[in-house]
């Protein structure tokens, strides 16, 4: 039998939230770096081609990632069961990620864009193995955190030094790809090694592998159809314009994707915990989660987007250097899905899969899709990244709006604890504080750091005054800990 202690809650999204921040921290330093060396034509070409894989990667995956967390929470406690589980998907996911591979290296050299530079393609193509020894969900449906974060942030940092070591001139965009895919998915190989503390690989009974493919294939209909829409902006531009214009559009995605990662950084604990509630008939629970996690997503999202749509032409410059200057208007447009994307991942992936409502997902990702790309078939001619950012935009929203009509009854009921118009007010004052240190002309980095304490500051000072329930909460408890440890302190000096 499996280890029954239930993983802390509170434990794991503060493990996810140094995760979070350590994919913010060190993306951010290597990309300030590397934008300086290989300019916007490198960084432009890379993030096509990580954008094209993206679509083969998501075939080898098969929708495993997202229905392997939810299956494997549901077994945890039960040794046997999961370890056949995982055989089962490890097989499915072999045989896929092979004919998978069949088909890129025919594209690679069929398809002019790809053969122009077949190195760059094998490079980011290592992902697609990878891909098999990762088994990223067993290790989160069973709330394995601590690990994930500490792995994580170990080859993350290495792959940083690489990055200064082995990247010199603006030829060695190769180089920086390798790296990204380092990063990504070197630590996969240790994952595979680590499965045997929580499964065995001998399982003697007979394989099921039939029962999985429906399901299987609603996931992979999901994920298709969010990948499309998320990095369909990308390889448009990139057959439609220049890889600059890429590289610029890669710019304001690249700070978004970072800020989208603290915004679900709560979220992604949910799904193997939700699962497990739903699996053993403990709906008030799910639900009591589920509302702590909209509130989040608001009060943490809502600021961030407004700040780094005052701040963009600031950030850009920070970030990436005069070069990307002309990502400003980009990243202002596409900064908004920060909330949209918070909403719909807790909607969707946290609320949606685990209640098995997996079609209403794949129909709002589709409708996403289709915006998408009529958008950027009309735009992107014209106005290039921005149109691209338009039509993210655009998607985000009739996704959002999609699935919160589709689970308006369960839905509405998750916004009761949030004070709005604290939230609001907290925006407005502190957007309208912070913005006046803009015509101080300090600098952009001074800038940048001074007007996020000043806005931040205020902000939170807001929330605290209206007594939001989320802070009050988490400064209540922070309270508790620091009484318990003086008197603690005090007890060992009496005695």
């Amino acid at each position: 039998m499996g280890d029954k202690k239930t993983p802390s809650l509170r434990k794991n999204f503060i493990m996810n939230a140094i995760l979070t921040i350590s994919n913010l921290i060190f993306p951010l330093i290597s990309y300030y770096y590397v934008t300086r060396i290989i300019f916007k034509e490198g960084t432009g070409k890379v993030a096509f081609a990580t954008s094209v894989i993206s679509y083969f990667l998501i075939f080898a995956q098969l929708g495993i990632p997202t229905y392997g967390i939810r299956e494997c929470a549901k077994v945890r406690d039960d040794k046997l069961r999961l370890s056949k589980l995982v055989k089962e998907l490890l097989a499915i996911n072999i045989v896929t990620t092979l004919i998978t591979y069949l088909a890129f290296v025919i594209c690679l050299f069929f398809i002019p864009r790809l053969a122009g530079d077949k190195p760059l393609y094998v490079i980011a193509s290592v992902a697609i193995f990878f891909n098999i020894l990762g088994m990223e969900w067993l290790y989160k449906g069973l709330e394995k955190y601590t690990y994930i974060t500490v792995r994580s942030v170990i080859f993350k940092a290495i792959s940083v030094i690489f990055m200064f070591f082995l990247i010199k001139e603006k030829e060695d965009y190769r180089m920086y790809c390798a790296i990204t895919v380092f990063a990504s998915s070197a630590s996969f190989l240790l994952n595979f090694i680590n499965a045997r503390k929580y499964i065995t690989f001998n399982v003697k009974e007979k394989l099921e592998i039939r029962k999985h493919l429906k399901p299987v294939m609603i996931f992979l209909a999901i994920a298709a159809a969010a990948t499309v829409y998320t990095h369909l902006d990308t390889v448009m531009l990139g057959f439609m314009k220049t890889d600059g214009d890429v590289g610029l559009y890669d710019a304001s995605v690249k700070i978004k994707t970072l800020l989208v990662g603290v915004v679900t950084s709560l979220g992604a604990v949910l799904l193997p915990r939700s699962a497990y509630y739903l699996e053993h008939g403990l709906k008030d629970e799910f639900v009591n989660i589920s509302k702590k996690a909209m509130e989040f997503v608001v009060i943490a999202a809502l600021p961030i987007s407004v700040y780094f749509i005052l701040f963009a032409k600031n950030g850009i410059l920070v970030v990436a250097g005069e070069d990307y200057v002309d990502a400003t208007l980009p990243m202002m447009v596409i900064m908004p899905t920060v909330i949209l994307i918070g909403m719909s991942n807790l909607i969707g992936i946290q609320m949606l899969v685990p209640m098995g409502k997996d079609r209403v997902v794949l129909h709002s990702e589709l409708a996403g899709m289709v915006i998408d790309v009529i958008i950027n078939i009309i735009l992107i001619p014209k106005l290039a990244a921005t149109g691209a950012a338009i039509g993210t935009l655009a998607a985000e929203i009739a996704v959002t709006i999609y699935q919160y009509i589709a689970l308006r009854k369960d839905v509405t009921g998750i916004f009761v604890r949030i004070k709005f118009w604290a939230v609001g007010l907290g925006v407005l004052i502190a957007g309208a504080a912070a913005y006046q240190i803009r015509r101080l002309d300090l600098g952009n980095l001074t800038t940048l750091v001074i007007s996020a304490i000043v806005f931040f500051g205020i902000y939170m000072v807001i929330l605290i005054l209206a007594r939001e329930r989320l802070i009050s909460e988490l400064l209540g408890e922070l309270s508790g800990r620091f009484t318990k440890q003086k008197d603690q302190c005090d007890t060992i000096k009496q005695s």
